[in-house]
């Protein structure tokens, strides 16, 4: 069975997905020229809105935590592991990141993909301000 969380957010013209080792969708309402990490403004829901038993399965180092980011006709898929020590407490931003490096903003760890390797397709997408749609999806170990 897998368990998802779905936010939505807005793309904003600062969006430059530059970032080597991290991607972000956050609830800020404004994006600077130096957040290159950041594709997705004003997220309608954080990690702390999510339920309790998808935070456990991404709490397990085996699960696979699987990313869906659309806006427009594009769509990337990020794939990477959850972690004991992920929380889900921030109540501002979901950041996704390649290295195994946790705080209370991340929501997966080992990702595949930064914002430097998203499809420039989906980054002018959202630097033209279109709505974006995260889905998380984790499927618990043991299912």
């Amino acid at each position: 069975m897998t368990l998802e969380e779905v936010v939505h957010a807005q793309g904003h013209e600062n969006v430059s997905g530059e970032h080597a080792s991290t991607l972000e969708v956050t609830s800020d309402d404004f994006l600077t020229p130096a957040g290159d990490c950041i594709l997705a403004i004003e997220a309608d829901r954080v990690p702390a809105d999510f339920d309790s038993e998808f935070v456990t399965a991404c709490q397990d180092a085996d699960a696979t935590i699987t990313a869906t980011i659309e806006a427009g006709e594009q769509t990337v898929t990020v794939t990477g592991t959850g972690h004991p020590d992920l929380s889900f407490e921030n109540d501002r931003s979901h950041v996704l990141r390649t290295s195994d490096y946790v705080d209370d903003r991340t929501v997966m760890v080992n990702a595949d993909t930064a914002a430097g390797d998203v499809d420039r397709d989906l980054v002018e997408a959202l630097a033209d301000g279109h709505d974006a749609t995260l889905t998380l999806s984790v499927e618990p170990s043991g299912d």
